[in-house]
């Protein structure tokens, strides 16, 4: 069969995943109609293409946070990538290595941050953190992804309880045996879906059942995590002009519009419509980027459209892994290129500075 596009993918993926494995991946919360909206708003906008541009030559590099990637597509962090491929995250890493683009590793990686970082050296890596309850524990792996050359800590702001996944739930979602949450191997290990809570659920040293999250995490605990690190701080899960003004004025560096995939609040806003207010208010004082539900490469031109610096892919990224491992994320990310790269043509822009909002309006319909 041969891989056209993302949705190839995704078909290959759903038959050949266990299906506790697919379901995982695939889950929204409740009925799942922000997860949908994210695919579906992007098919609200439409082009405003402007002809006889001399596109013979393209440049679709970008930077973020001062570093220069290949095109402006980057990897969101997902957790679990074993279930989808044997070397989970190490071949993750090498992927957005191979395609000299940015990875976003998961506190919920099935590597530790130590193998991520060994298996690309030189690779554009962030880390992505939640705040537990055992503060020592978010510290010191604040501290290991500093050590190790991360280059950036994406705060997941979104994730004071998990959402209700009712297909994990009816699965009795939990990971294999085998397979560990390496970074927090010691201080939580994976029970599973608990049909009450609706939450994973840790079984914690000399403590009674209870979430790894700390549900009372507020704009304050940003100070927190500036005291442990220099490295840049990005807040993931911002949806509103409200907590966007916040987050630049808790002295962020940048902002992931952000609902998780559609994993947590079900009937929010579909990312790229979140995207045009928390644009407007930030005024360029940090750079946005955005994921969720980015399928095309026409999808990345219209996001980019609106104001997006990025773009990060969650779930094709998955996909590509259970295709092939690196080898198929690789695919992955060049068909979104080649894909960018052409509608970045026929739109008639032959570099990303080229981008904006007269390129695109919002249907009628």
């Amino acid at each position: 069969m041969a891989m056209v596009c993302l949705s190839d993918f995704e078909a290959y993926a759903k038959k050949y995943l266990p299906k506790i494995a697919w379901d995982f991946f695939a889950a929204g919360a409740d009925d799942c109609s922000t997860r949908d909206e994210n695919v579906l708003a992007y098919k609200r906008i439409r082009f405003r293409p402007r002809m006889l541009r001399d596109v013979s030559t393209m440049d679709i590099r970008t930077k973020v946070l001062e570093s220069e990637i290949s095109f402006p597509v980057g990897i969101a962090p997902t957790g679990f990538h074993q279930l989808a491929w044997p070397d989970g995250e190490k071949s993750t890493a090498r992927a957005a290595k191979a395609m000299n683009t940015c990875y976003i590793a998961s506190t919920y990686s099935t590597c530790t941050l130590e193998e991520i970082s060994a298996a690309a050296p030189g690779g554009l890596q962030w880390f992505q953190l939640y705040i537990h309850r055992n503060r020592a524990v978010s510290q010191q792996l604040v501290q290991r992804a500093e050590a190790l050359g991360f280059q950036a800590l994406v705060l997941t702001a979104d994730l004071p309880y998990t959402g209700k996944r009712r297909d994990d739930i009816r699965n009795g979602f939990c990971l294999p045996p085998h397979m560990k949450l390496k970074n927090l191997e010691g201080a939580f290990e994976v029970c599973k879906i608990s049909p009450s809570f609706h939450s994973l659920h840790w079984h914690v040293p000399h403590e009674t059942k209870t979430t790894g999250m700390d549900p009372s995490v507020t704009w304050n605990d940003i100070y927190w995590l500036r005291s442990l690190t220099h490295l840049p701080i990005i807040i993931k899960g911002i949806l509103t002009k409200e907590d966007a003004e916040l987050a630049v004025r808790h002295g962020v560096q940048g902002i992931v519009v952000s609902n998780h995939g559609g994993r947590q609040l079900d009937g929010g806003p579909a990312t790229v419509d979140a995207l045009v207010e928390v644009v407007e208010a930030v005024q360029g004082r940090v750079e946005v980027y955005l994921d969720g539900g980015i399928r095309k490469g026409s999808d990345v031109l219209k996001a980019l459209a609106l104001g997006a610096k990025c773009v990060f892919i969650g779930r094709p990224a998955l996909w590509g892994l259970a295709y092939k491992g690196e080898e198929g994320l690789q695919d992955v990310l060049r068909i979104l290129q080649d894909e960018f790269r052409l509608a970045m043509a026929l739109a008639g822009c032959a570099s990303v500075s080229e981008i904006g909002r007269h390129l695109v309006q919002f249907s009628k319909l």
